[in-house]
């Protein structure tokens, strides 16, 4: 796990730079909160907006993120009132929550954006319970979101907009559907189950931090499509959680809230979220463990006992999960893998023709696009096959098969990535033989997706890059046969 962490790649520095941005960025807007004379709730409230602001808008452009960031507080401020409005009325609160919980999760049906808004939606309501909001304190908030958000804007727009240098990153569209088909239509009514099984759970061991239980249940269901996934994601969601209190016990209890060495460490936890974010949700949790201790303690709230209550929320949540997606309109590991795979093996084709375009002559053909779409299906393609390869899975059969499906998927990305080099060539020439291998990969592409036998081909010697390249494609598409066709009620990542 530490190797995950700390010895994955990182290239250009995205990480690096996505994590010291948020450092600057919510340490601003900490301090101009201050400046602005909030409260230590005001500044912990706008300390939390420009968290979220930057690191859950993920538009492809920074038009986009921009156009996002500037609609959070009209989701977020609406749902802030109601928070307080309804303080004193639990029934209502309650309803009213588990409303927010399911408008957010259906809301990524409209991708980044929805996705995003869905989250500040929550998290405000969250947050409003983590500070026992009423409507006296309403104004105050309301102002720090703002403030925040502002600031948060200027760093990420204005002061360090890295973005700008970077072609737009594609995010793969979710798999379609009508209704109940629809997963994000499913994983709504699933959290809000699950929300509503941790909420009166919750409140039966505190009727003050009931809403952790709610939180760990909503994070769970978050960038996850499957059972599979939501049950992985629950494990590591426990496990950091529990390696996060063991770390305030000994760090975070002994400082009694002591504002200078807080402060410092509150940083160092905001740039672990950032940093370990994409590479481990363990290291994640952990640090927002850590960081949700650390205001405990600033509050003057924090003490052993209060942790323990935490892991027993979490644990709760994390059973309204599980339950939720055993019970409540499951969406099976193999249906979700299997819409990935065929989305990946599609891309692969539509990345050989460009290719072959480009070596055609057709200067309009534009491979490189395609390679970066396919890595990002290549990687939804990992997250959902995640399940089955994780440590603790029992079915040996089919992690073996998961594992060999995602190696030949690997080889076919390397043998687009050299194909895609040697195209970029302006001096490469273009052979005959290539648009004959390239309709080879056509057809065995069609073969795969559409569930028949992969036809038996010659292939002629290999001559130059751009044939060896092709060559080993087909290879890689032809031994994917096997895993990808188990017997019936065998399926390659579970039922």
């Amino acid at each position: 796990m530490l190797k995950r962490v700390f010895m994955a790649p990182d290239p250009g520095r995205a990480r690096l730079r996505f994590a010291a941005r948020a450092v600057l960025g919510i340490g601003l807007a900490v301090v101009v909160c201050g400046l602005a004379g909030h409260s230590l709730a005001g500044a912990v409230t706008g300390g939390l907006a420009a968290l979220l602001a930057l690191f859950t808008v993920t538009d492809a452009t920074v038009r986009g993120q921009a156009v996002t960031t500037v609609l959070l507080p009209a989701v977020g401020l609406p749902v802030l009132a109601a928070a307080a409005e309804l303080h004193d009325h639990p029934v209502a609160r309650d309803l009213t929550f588990l409303a927010v919980v399911g408008a957010g999760v259906y809301a990524r049906r409209w991708g980044p954006r929805g996705h995003s808004l869905g989250v500040f939606a929550f998290m405000t309501f969250f947050v409003a319970q983590f500070l026992h909001t009423t409507t006296d304190r309403l104004p105050e908030l309301s102002a720090a979101v703002l403030l925040s958000l502002l600031t948060a804007a200027a760093v990420r727009f204005g002061l360090w907009c890295y973005e700008r240098q970077l072609p737009p990153a594609p995010v793969p569209a979710p798999p379609a559907g009508t209704g109940l088909a629809r997963a994000t239509t499913r994983q709504a009514v699933q959290a809000t189950a699950g929300a509503g099984f941790a909420l009166v759970v919750g409140q039966l061991l505190s009727g003050q931090r009931w809403y952790w239980a709610v939180g760990a249940t909503w994070w769970i269901f978050v960038n996850t499509t499957s059972r599979g996934e939501t049950l992985v994601r629950g494990f590591r969601r426990v496990l950091g959680t529990v390696i996060g209190i063991g770390l305030g016990l000994l760090v975070a209890v002994p400082l009694h809230g002591a504002p200078a060495p807080t402060a410092v460490l509150v940083a160092v936890c905001v740039f672990g979220v950032f940093y370990s974010a994409a590479v481990s949700y363990t290291w994640m949790m952990l640090w927002v463990t850590l960081l949700a201790e650390l205001l405990y303690g600033l509050l003057g709230v924090l003490n052993p006992g209060l942790l323990a209550l935490r892991f027993a929320e979490t644990g709760v949540g994390a059973v309204g999960a599980v339950l939720a997606v055993l019970f409540v309109l499951p969406i099976t590991t193999h249906a979700v893998t299997d819409a990935w795979i065929q989305r990946a093996l599609r891309r692969v084709h539509t990345c050989t023709a460009e290719a072959a375009a480009r070596l055609a002559g057709t200067t309009e053909a534009d491979p490189a696009a395609r390679v970066t779409e396919l890595e990002q299906l290549l990687g939804r393609v990992r997250l959902s096959v995640a399940p089955l390869v994780h440590p603790l899975n029992p079915m040996r059969g089919r992690k073996r098969r998961a594992r060999r499906v995602l190696a030949l998927l690997d080889d076919c990305a390397r043998e687009i990535r050299g194909l895609v080099t040697v195209a970029a060539d302006p001096e490469a020439a273009h052979d005959t033989r290539l648009a004959v291998a390239c309709r080879r990969v056509e057809t065995a592409v069609e073969a795969l997706t559409g569930g028949r036998d992969l036809p038996v081909t010659e292939r002629p010697p290999a001559e130059g890059p751009a044939l060896t390249h092709l060559h080993g494609l087909e290879r890689a598409l032809a031994e994917l046969a096997a895993p990808l066709r188990t017997p019936p009620g065998s399926p390659l990542v579970g039922a």
